[in-house]
């Protein structure tokens, strides 16, 4: 059986930092914001499993059916040795493109170290000829790879590009482009543009679950640093911009009132009805993704979609 290695290139400290840095910048703005990675605790990722599952939310299952589909078309236009997958979780979707692919290596980079041990502990006991490397980094930031068999195929599923501003977009694909040589590629997960009444009811699900997952936000911010916000003074919120074609999930506050964050010392106001943006999630086109790429330096060569043409998988390559 081949060993599990796990790298950490993200100190200890990272994650107490990062949401320290981001709720001073974001709630002493106008208008308010959190990032959506916050939303995932322990507690925020049982939530997300559990909207994965809810009928209204079909981009998982869109995205599973592509990969149980068309893994063996994605793996012969690739030819990928090694996979590198960035946001990896449980590995689990990935268990399609590895059994087409057949890899020497695999590549998982996530914040979460628990999760990659977990996952690589079973990839390796079901796959004993693949190399796990698994990195505890942040894909946001600056990656170094360790060296790995050529052609590599770099994915990044679940549509999760969508929670990125334009800028962030681009800068995110710069830096993919840099970590690949001539002859690897990109296989790029991405929601479609749809039916406003599609987009909403997967943001805003009947049971409510989406709701207990957005204020998560704040439970997490209630632990980590004292602050006493009281997630039942907001409510949910999710709306869709046709101009820039995404969906924001926002928290707004139902009375006038002053939250305090006595790691930050920090006292926020809230006026009621001010709304405070948790996340972005864009849809995308296959025109708008093509161009996208292309700023970046990848050619799109290959595009997948469900059968109901909810969500595509597209690779491009480095020429």
């Amino acid at each position: 059986m081949s060993p599990l290695l796990v790298t950490r290139t993200l100190p200890e400290d990272a994650t107490d930092a990062a949401l320290r840095a981001d709720v001073l910048r974001g709630l002493t703005v106008q208008p308010k914001w959190l990032p959506p990675k916050w939303f995932y605790d322990a507690r925020g990722s049982e939530l997300f499993e559990q909207i994965t599952e809810l009928p209204e939310y079909y981009p998982t299952r869109a995205e599973r059916e592509i990969l149980a589909t068309r893994s063996g078309e994605i793996a012969a236009a690739s030819g990928a040795r090694t996979l590198i997958e960035l946001g990896s979780g449980s590995s689990e979707k990935t268990r399609y493109l590895l059994e087409a692919l057949a890899p020497s290596a695999y590549v998982p980079v996530d914040v979460s170290e628990s999760a990659l041990t977990q996952a690589g502990q079973a990839l390796v006991e079901d796959h004993p000829d693949l190399e796990v490397h698994a990195l505890i980094a942040d894909f946001t930031a600056p990656l170094t790879l360790p060296a790995t068999p050529g052609p590599r195929l770099l994915a990044f599923l679940g549509g999760t590009i969508g929670n990125l501003l334009p800028d962030e977009r681009a800068k995110f694909l710069f830096s993919v482009r840099s970590l690949l040589a001539p002859g690897d590629g990109l296989l790029l997960g991405t929601d479609l543009v749809k039916d406003e009444r599609v987009l909403v009811r997967a943001y805003d699900d009947a049971a409510g679950v989406t709701a207990a997952f957005n204020k998560n936000v704040l439970a997490v911010v209630d632990r980590e640093l004292g602050a006493d916000f009281d997630p039942d003074a907001f409510d949910h919120v999710a709306l869709w911009d046709p101009e820039q074609e995404w969906i924001e999930m926002r928290l707004r506050s139902r009375v006038a009132q002053t939250v305090k964050v006595p790691a930050l010392d920090l006292a926020v106001d809230f006026a009621a009805g001010e709304e405070l943006r948790t996340e972005v999630s864009a849809k995308f086109r296959n025109d708008g993704v093509s161009a996208e790429l292309a700023v970046a330096g990848l050619e799109l060569t290959h595009w997948w979609t469900d059968a109901e043409g909810r969500f595509a998988l597209s690779l491009s390559v480095v020429r």
